[in-house]
């Protein structure tokens, strides 16, 4: 995901100047603050190329006190702003506030960084005491009326101003921000909503916290071997450091993200598999100091609020207003018109897995537990693949260097370059130069692969630094995964699923990397949400391409090529288990939407009963398909800025496939397609309307048939 629309909507709001980026990354040990500004490294410009941050000077200390000032230097900044005497402009209003709070967006994607991939209880303390006061930095700036009046009057002239099409996007987007931020509200309305605002971060903040904390405790230690029948070598040797790490003997398997785990398709022991299933389904909501559940409650009924005193029947409608889609109604018809053949699918699956449990004498009937497990088999009856048969073809830095790396730079003409003298936050992270094709230093690029406890789940892209045309800073950006770390002196080796969140993830990263914008609040990912995935799961294609394919798909210790056989055997599985994928996906889409339309005046109080009856009214209730996500354990839009927007991931799939089929209809993997690609979508940001971009690149709006071919539910 952008995976990088992880910041709150107070913080995201408040860095005007950096645009609406997600944290991630982590920190350094904790040390003593600095107390002067000489000494604390995030007051100032980093000394680093191209502003990389000084990771080896940086200390979990110093984060709040940098924030904190620059929360002060940048309402200095937008003071002025309003209160300039001269007539407002484009220049002295607009650029003004894109000019502004230069130190509050260095301390702050460094910091939203380190709270995603490292953190440690000083950072979140640290997290928990500045997310209320990022929301009333937010609302000092959008609800202050003269600052208001200024940025209306340049609005309200901008047809007169000879702008071009970028600075006249600038004006309306920034406008309509202080409108859906209550600049119109009364000032009684405006009190109310900077108390909701605040709560909600610091509410926000707390769900976070909760989550990490029961995902890490969720984990399932097993201490006899037997019950690990079925895991991989590799596997069975990561566990065991987990649970060395941890302190305790045996083998620990953690949770990721997700409902399901990885490791339900492999272990044969019907009873500890439904125990990791229930550990993971259960997270979060085990009456603990961890549950979710009330956090949960009273963000659903203060976001109907907020929604309600800004003109909307609820959040959904309010959050959805400056999306693509534009309304729930165009959201949930996407997703609802594709729950049918969805779920027909999944049933069909489900038969053909009970039909194998019946052969082998189960003697029981197959539930969710189960489906990854003879999913398995039935894959490998019908497709002859086996997940142990490929996983020695990905190793992680051949599909790197030789897949990912490879088709950016036949599309692009951009290469990469490996650097070790910049500090990292942690062992594991790597850097890379990155190279435009005439040799200009194009970006920096951090790569962060493997899941440790300090890390939350998942995938996301992120940036340290922001393409800044006014400043002229290229963009630092990094990529976050979750995959297995192995034991020492072993091989990291990739599912054919990791290796596309690799390419995905990637994908992110070159839209932030070929951001083309003057202004940084429209630059690179700071676009909707329904747009945003588009480029990173459009990236997801070339994993599968036959050239770049054959480019890295090696086995790790002879270097020889995929078999053929195999390799058609992974297209022809490609659809597979397409029923379960997309209903669980829906699933959650429809339940976030379901959250997020509440009424104001709404009375819910039991969380589980909410979520099994929304379920059952958009028809996606089957047991033996969990939602990809439950509503105790989803980050997205509790904690990561999705709220109302899952659906988002369904909308850009529309127009990934749809693109793709523009490449495949002009010839494919070519530098003149990745220029095309790159100058009328990947580097424009949020320039223009986004819409009519799209219909310019393609020749037409974006057609939803690619999509259903691809997932075989046409």
């Amino acid at each position: 995901m952008l995976r990088k629309l992880l910041l709150s909507s107070a913080i995201a709001l408040a860095l005007t100047a950096c645009g609406e980026r997600p944290a991630t990354d982590t920190a350094m040990p904790d040390s003593t603050a600095a107390d002067t500004q000489g000494q604390n490294p995030l007051l100032s410009a980093s000394p680093l190329p191209f502003q990389a941050p000084p990771f080896d000077r940086i200390r979990d200390t110093d984060y709040q006190p940098a924030i904190e000032e620059g929360m002060r230097q940048h309402l200095g900044e937008i003071r002025a702003i309003a209160d300039n005497p001269e007539p407002p402009t484009f220049a002295n209003t607009i650029e003004a506030m894109e000019r502004a709070g230069a130190t509050l967006s260095r301390a702050m994607l460094v910091f939203d960084a380190m709270t995603s991939a490292h953190t440690n209880p000083t950072l979140q303390a640290a997290e928990e005491a500045l997310a209320p006061k990022l929301a009333e930095h937010m609302d000092a700036i959008y609800l202050d009326p003269k600052l208001f009046e200024r940025v209306r009057a340049v609005y309200e002239q901008r047809d007169s101003l000879g702008l071009t099409e970028e600075q006249r996007t600038l004006v309306e987007h920034r406008y309509n921000q202080f409108v859906r931020a209550g600049a119109l509200l009364s000032e009684a309305d405006k009190a109310e909503l900077r108390k909701l605002n605040a709560e909600e971060s610091s509410l926000t903040t707390a769900f976070g916290a909760k989550l990490l904390a029961a995902t890490n405790a969720g984990a399932v230690l097993v201490t006899d071997k037997a019950r690990l029948e079925g895991l991989d070598e590799g596997t069975l040797a990561a566990a065991a450091e987990a649970a060395k790490a941890a302190g305790k003997e045996g083998w620990l398997l953690e949770l990721q993200n997700t409902t399901q785990q990885p490791v339900l398709g492999k272990l044969k022991d019907r009873a500890l598999r439904e125990e990791i299933l229930a550990a993971s389904m259960n997270r979060a909501a085990r009456g603990d100091d961890n549950d979710t559940r009330a956090t949960i409650l009273r963000l659903a009924k203060l976001r109907a609020r907020k929604a309600q005193l800004l003109g909307f029947d609820n959040y959904a409608a309010y959050a959805i207003a400056d999306q693509m889609a534009g309304t729930p109604g165009t959201a949930l018809k996407l997703l609802t018109d594709t729950v049918p053949a969805a779920t027909a699918r999944a049933r069909a699956e489900l038969a053909r897995i009970q039909a194998v449990v019946d052969a082998q004498g189960g003697g029981f009937t197959a539930g969710a537990a189960d489906w990854d497990f003879y999913a398995e088999q039935v894959r490998q009856a019908e497709y002859d693949l086996d997940e142990a048969q490929v996983r020695p073809y990905f190793e992680l830095d051949r599909v790197l260097k030789d897949g990912v790396f490879y088709a950016a730079q036949e599309l692009y003409g951009i290469t990469l370059k490996e650097r070790t003298d910049l500090p990292v936050y942690h062992p594991d992270v790597r850097v890379f130069d990155v190279f435009d094709a005439d040799g200009t230093q194009l970006a920096v690029f951090y790569l962060d692969p493997f899941k440790r406890p300090s890390k939350r789940g998942g995938a996301w892209m992120g940036n340290f630094v922001e393409q800044d045309g006014l400043a002229g800073t290229i963009p630092v950006i990094y990529n976050v995964e979750n995959f297995t770390k192995p034991a020492p002196g072993q091989p990291a080796l990739l599912s054919f699923d990791e290796v596309t969140t690799l390419f995905h993830e990637f994908g992110h990263a070159l839209h932030g990397m070929f951001s083309k914008t003057t202004y940084p609040s429209i630059s690179g990912t700071n676009v909707p949400r329904d747009f945003v995935e588009f480029p990173s799961q459009f990236n997801e294609h070339w994993a599968l391409h036959p050239q770049v394919f054959a480019n890295y798909a090696r086995h790790y210790r002879t270097g020889e090529p995929m078999p053929q056989e195999l390799v058609d055997r992974i297209v022809r599985a490609r659809t597979f288990n397409q029923g379960y994928a997309t209903t669980e996906y829906l699933s959650a889409a429809l339940l976030d939407l379901a959250w997020h339309l509440l009424p104001a005046d709404a009375k819910v109080d039991d969380v589980d009963a909410f979520e099994k009856q929304a379920l059952a009214k958009y028809k996606v209730d089957l047991p033996a398909v969990p939602p990809r996500y439950r509503t105790n354990y989803f980050a997205h839009v509790w904690g990561g800025g999705y709220a109302a927007g899952y659906y988002a991931y369904f909308g850009a799939e529309v127009l990934d496939h749809d693109a793709y089929r523009w490449f495949e209809e002009n010839g494919g993997l070519t530098r003149e397609n990745g220029r095309i690609f790159r100058e009328k979508i990947l580097s424009i940001g949020h320039s223009r309307d986004l819409a009519q971009a799209y219909r310019e690149f393609r020749g037409k709006d974006p057609s939803v048939e690619p999509l259903l071919e691809f997932r075989g539910l046409k």
